[in-house]
């Protein structure tokens, strides 16, 4: 069995960016990182060092299990750090407006960077590997970075309160559904979508006759 990361490595690990997974540490460090599989030094120039499938499954599982949160006071919310794209159907959304856009737009082109750095060609007009293994989140933040509005919460299951996008996986591989309350913002979220690199078709499901999106990242 592979040993753990050292506590130092952890750090490291966690203190990677969110979307790109852009390390910082010492040449010590991110040398073992890279012999351990969990890193890679990029071939171009400024040479920056990335997490790797394997290192992006540590910093998930640990951001759960490994480092305690600090304690929170009472009527205040904890703030990772970590911007997470909204799916539509969220409880408890947090703050919105100007700000929560600007923190969309600037994970986008995080991720942007990511897809230059990691696609073999360098293109940035198709989706990378990370958004390859984290569907759901990478259709989200293609939405949201354009201004698209998630849905709200949905206690009564029908998917259709709140009045904006929401986005699930689907049995199928390398794609996700994304549902909406009228055509109007079906049409919209696939010209996003399909603009961020994504091949998109419309179906009708046939228990409810409802119309969704089905998308997939494109590969050429």
């Amino acid at each position: 069995m592979t040993r753990p990361p050292t506590a130092a490595q952890r750090r490291v690990i966690d203190a990677a960016e969110p979307v790109t997974g852009r390390l910082r540490g010492t040449e010590a460090q991110l040398a073992a990182l890279v012999r351990r599989g969990l890193a890679f030094r990029h071939p171009r120039p400024p040479h920056d060092h990335f997490l790797t499938a394997a290192g992006h499954r540590i910093r998930e599982a640990g951001a759960e299990t490994v480092v305690p949160p600090a304690p929170v006071p009472a009527g205040e919310k904890a703030d990772t750090g970590v911007f997470t794209a909204r799916v539509g159907g969220e409880e408890d959304a947090g703050g919105g407006g100007p700000a929560r856009l600007r923190e969309a737009h600037s994970a986008w082109q995080g991720l942007l960077e990511l897809r230059r750095m990691t696609n073999p060609d360098g293109a940035v007009d198709r989706p990378c590997g990370w958004e390859r293994t984290h569907l759901v989140r990478a259709a989200a933040l293609a939405l949201e970075a354009a201004g698209h509005r998630p849905a709200g919460p949905d206690p009564a299951g029908t998917g259709t309160d709140g009045g904006g996008y929401r986005v699930r996986a689907t049995p199928q591989p390398e794609a996700v559904a994304v549902r909406g309350p009228d055509d109007a913002t079906l049409r919209a979220c696939a010209a996003t979508l399909e603009k961020a690199g994504w091949q998109v078709g419309a179906h009708t499901d046939p228990r409810t006759r409802a119309r969704y999106l089905l998308a997939s990242p494109r590969r050429v």
